[in-house]
């Protein structure tokens, strides 16, 4: 009998119970963790530029409280357009990049139908 090593670590255990086998919650997750990404990258940016909300919102044309609400972690709205503004600004560009996932264990990875060339 092989003996199975036991998890202290809480975020191991969290993820464990709640989070291995659902699928859906595993998808929830990271898109928050994409969502946290994003605000984070605005934060970092904007401070490392020494600026406030304000400066930074007076530079793109907005409000001091649209910035805050994009370095919001829960904020789900980020559009590219508005990234492009901030970057811009900022003297940045914003770059996309598509990453290759792997499957969770004994899971089939759920692929999109090509789309037909159209002659």
């Amino acid at each position: 009998m092989k003996n199975k090593q036991v998890i202290t670590d809480g975020v191991d255990i969290v993820h464990e119970l709640f989070y291995e086998g659902h699928p859906e919650r595993m998808a929830s997750l990271k898109e928050e963790e994409a969502n946290l990404d994003v605000a984070v990258r605005i934060y970092d940016l904007r401070r490392k530029a020494g600026l406030t909300q304000k400066q930074l919102a007076e530079m793109i044309g907005t409000s001091p409280s649209v910035i805050s609400r994009l370095e919001d972690a829960d904020y789900q709205g980020h559009s590219l357009a508005m990234l492009r503004r901030i970057a811009e600004a900022m003297g940045k560009r914003v770059e996309i990049r598509f990453v290759t996932v792997k499957p969770e264990k004994g899971k089939k990875r759920s692929g999109v139908k090509k789309a037909r060339s159209r002659k």
